[in-house]
């Protein structure tokens, strides 16, 4: 797949955006604060993540950190920056929402520490792969504050009530291979082995048919908010649309010619 605007993509102050055969990898990137969210940063993430969703170029989404960590939550140290505290927390729900409603499928790369926020912008990925070596907390009790960045409605349905209550009640640190073991995240490698592993799924969700990734990745958004007569509904009217599509006829010439498909997302 060609690359079409490699050229055209921003420099930002905190981030760093790549893109390459359809996969827009944005890298946080502040290492010295283990990749703490500024105010910068969440700036500069809602503005590439508004771009992304804008984007019929990039066909998969991988958000990961500089200098050996995720991130390690808001960046406590930064001097406020004014203004109603109400208005601040509904700008940073806003970012989460965005991420979460992104068509793209979303993969999170995760080396080191990701923790409060940081966890919680992992978590709001479709996917997440950590390294052996990776660490994870819901920080935000031992900082005197509560969840944040989604991680009261994204904790229980990952991993069930109780553990979620645990997690967010206790504040304590664990380890890649116990996040494994609760359903915390879907893959733990060799960290020598985690760069080829997420290589491979984004290549392969790049390669997918984007319409109808974009509508599973919905429903399956909104499965815990609707009736099993809503999901079939619209099931079916997702199915309806992609049966008129011109991937959906790919597959199937594909399918009969015992070839790959090449899917253009239209």
């Amino acid at each position: 797949m060609a690359d079409t605007h490699d050229d055209k993509t921003p420099q930002y102050e905190s981030l760093r955006v790549d893109r390459s055969g359809g996969v827009a990898t944005i890298t946080l990137d502040r290492p010295a604060k283990k990749n703490a969210l500024n105010g910068a940063m969440w700036a500069e993430l809602g503005s590439v993540v508004g771009e992304i969703a804008r984007s019929s170029a990039d066909r998969v989404v991988v958000f990961t950190g500089a200098g050996g960590d995720f991130c390690s939550g808001a960046d406590l140290s930064e001097p406020s920056q004014g203004g109603h505290h109400l208005a601040r927390m509904r700008g940073v729900g806003d970012l989460c929402l965005a991420i979460a409603r992104l068509p793209q499928p979303t993969v999170a790369k995760v080396r080191g520490v990701a923790v409060g926020a940081g966890l919680n912008l992992a978590l709001v990925c479709d996917l997440v792969v950590a390294a052996e070596g990776a660490r994870f907390s819901e920080i935000f009790a031992k900082r005197g504050l509560s969840l944040d960045f989604g991680g009261s409605w994204i904790l229980p349905r990952l991993i069930g009530m109780h553990r979620a209550k645990e997690l967010a009640l206790l504040a304590r640190i664990i380890d890649a291979r116990e996040a494994a073991e609760i359903g915390l995240v879907n893959r733990v490698l060799p960290d020598a082995e985690l760069d080829a592993f997420v290589d491979g799924w984004v290549a392969e969700l790049a390669a997918g048919p984007p319409i109808a990734l974009a509508m599973t990745k919905r429903m399956l958004n909104n499965s815990f908010n609707v009736t099993l007569e809503a999901a079939l509904d619209d099931e079916a009217v997702s199915q309806t649309v992609n049966l008129g599509t011109a991937d959906n006829r790919e597959a199937i010439s594909a399918f009969l010619a015992k070839r790959a498909p090449n899917f253009e997302g239209r």
